[in-house]
């Protein structure tokens, strides 16, 4: 008789857990995608999407002076 309880005991934890397992979520998308880019006359510019937030970034790139990169400019999406 204790075999039988322990063996449901383990079978009904083994059956949530599998249950538990199935309800998370997880996401594998990237957190921030590159859209588009482009340059003009030694600087260039290149736009990213961030999906968590909703927000798009503009991003600078100059060459006088060293690579700095810039990204002061950003928009959230509604």
């Amino acid at each position: 008789m204790i075999k039988v309880a322990a063996f449901l005991l383990v079978a009904l934890l083994a059956a949530y857990g599998f249950h538990a397992l199935a309800q998370a979520r997880v996401d594998v998308r990237p957190a921030v995608t590159p859209i588009e880019s482009s340059s003009s006359n030694g600087l260039s510019y290149a736009w990213f999407y961030d999906s968590t937030g909703r927000t798009v970034f503009a991003c600078r790139i100059g060459q006088g002076g060293g690579d700095t990169v810039e990204c002061k400019a950003k928009a959230t999406l509604p």
